[in-house]
């Protein structure tokens, strides 16, 4: 879906998914019979992306964009330590971890979730900056940000804690500096059939046992 996305961003042409793997939370059951009807009526969801800036150690400057997420993640067995500065604003000198990063709604419910980051839904205008497995501090949880923010990311003692940046399918390793944003100038739009809004399924996985 995440591919699909990327391919028709230029395009803006609505994508309505069909689950034929495992988790498939962005798509609709696979059912060809009355697939013309399902289309007709199918609701809408529009979504942004993030813009992510990455310069490497080497001064090397690599610019993606991420439908789910931007993740930043330590390269060896040494933890990562990083600044975040949120809208030009120190908010977290130095945070040691296993990395750190900033999901959209639509990706609230992937690699976010499973770091313990919150759900967050579609039409909430707020980002979520998670860390994944913080050292020290030990109870930070990650913020809530809105979603107009810029957060960027500044890699401590990055030759000895080398960090690799993620964009989607787009990744970038032993950075130095990594800055990150809404692209609200991008709108990708899915179909999803009617009664099974993105909307109700965010909520229903607030409730999944």
């Amino acid at each position: 879906m995440l591919e699909t996305l990327h391919t028709v961003m230029d395009l803006r042409t609505p994508v309505f998914g069909m689950n034929r793997g495992s988790v498939g939370f962005l798509m609709n059951d696979f059912e060809e019979e009355g697939l013309i009807e399902r289309l007709a009526g199918a609701g809408r969801a529009v979504i942004h992306p993030l813009q992510m800036d990455a310069w490497t150690e080497a001064g090397q400057t690599h610019s993606g964009l991420a439908i789910n997420e931007v993740s930043l993640l330590r390269q060896t067995r040494q933890s990562a330590k990083l600044r975040i500065i949120v809208d030009g604003r120190v908010r977290l000198d130095e945070l040691s971890c296993d990395g750190c990063l900033l999901a959209t709604a639509a990706g609230s419910t992937a690699y976010n979730l499973s770091a313990h980051g919150p759900i967050i839904p579609l039409d909430s205008r707020v980002l979520a900056l998670t860390p994944i497995s913080a050292f020290r501090p030990r109870r930070w949880r990650g913020a809530l940000l809105p979603h107009q923010s810029k957060v960027c990311f500044e890699v401590l003692e990055s030759e000895k804690r080398p960090v690799s940046a993620t964009a989607d399918d787009l990744e970038i390793r032993r950075v130095a500096r990594v800055e990150v944003w809404e692209r609200r100038d991008i709108a990708l739009t899915m179909l999803f059939d009617a009664g099974r809004s993105f909307e109700e399924r965010v909520l229903a996985e607030q409730f999944a046992s």
